[in-house]
C-alpha cells in the first residue's frame, strides 16, 4: 500500500494517538454505587453506502467484540452491536454522527447506550473517532459514556475514487463513567 516506511509512519502515529488517551480504571464509584465499566475490543464496521470522496447520509454498523472489566480484577466477555447514521460522512470527514450500541456483558446484564457526539482525526491514514454519550438503560444507566474507535480501512485509499470504502476494522475502547 504505501511501503515500510509508511507502515512504520501509521503504526507509530496510531501509537501515539492510543496511548495519549488517559483512563482511569475501572472499579466502584464513590457515590450511588455505580461501577464504572472499561471495555475494549475490535469492531468490523460495514458503510451503507461506501465513504466515496463526495459527502453524504452514511449508515455504519458494526458488531464488536469486547473484554470488559466492572471492578479491579473482574473481567468479563461481551459484544456490541453499534447503528449510526452520519449526515454527511466521506472518505475525508465524517459530520454529524450519531448512533445506539447494545452492549451485552457475559453475566447477562446489558447496557443500551446513545452516542450523540463526536470528533473526529485522521493521521496518516489512521481514522480516530472520539464519541461521547450516555446510557439509556441497564448497566450504568444515566451515566457518560466516552467511547474512542481507531480504525485502518480494509481496502486501499485509492478505492474511494472507484467503489468506496465498504468497511473498516477497528480497536474499540468503552468507557461508562462512574
Amino acid at each position: 500500500m504505501f511501503g515500510r516506511r509508511g507502515t512504520a509512519v501509521t503504526l507509530g502515529v496510531l501509537a501515539l494517538v492510543v496511548s495519549s488517551l488517559v483512563a482511569a480504571p475501572a472499579g466502584q464509584a464513590g457515590t450511588g454505587g455505580h461501577e464504572s465499566v472499561l471495555c475494549t475490543g475490535n469492531a468490523s464496521s460495514r458503510y451503507d453506502p461506501s465513504l466515496t470522496l463526495q459527502p453524504r447520509k452514511t449508515h455504519n454498523h458494526a458488531d464488536v467484540a469486547y473484554t470488559c472489566t466492572t471492578t479491579p480484577g473482574h473481567t468479563m466477555a461481551a459484544t456490541g452491536s453499534f447503528h449510526a447514521v452520519a449526515p454527511t460522512a466521506s472518505c475525508l470527514s465524517l459530520a454529524g454522527a450519531h448512533g445506539i450500541e447494545t452492549v451485552r456483558y457475559a453475566d447477562g446484564s446489558r447496557s443500551l447506550i446513545v452516542i450523540d457526539g463526536a470528533t473526529t482525526a485522521r493521521v496518516a491514514g489512521v481514522l480516530v473517532v472520539l464519541q461521547s454519550g450516555r446510557v439509556l438503560e441497564g448497566r450504568g444507566k444515566g451515566h457518560v459514556v466516552r467511547r474512542t474507535v481507531t480504525s485502518l480501512p480494509r481496502q486501499l485509499p485509492t478505492d474511494c475514487l472507484t467503489s468506496g470504502l465498504r468497511g473498516t476494522e477497528s480497536a474499540v475502547r468503552l468507557e461508562i463513567l462512574p
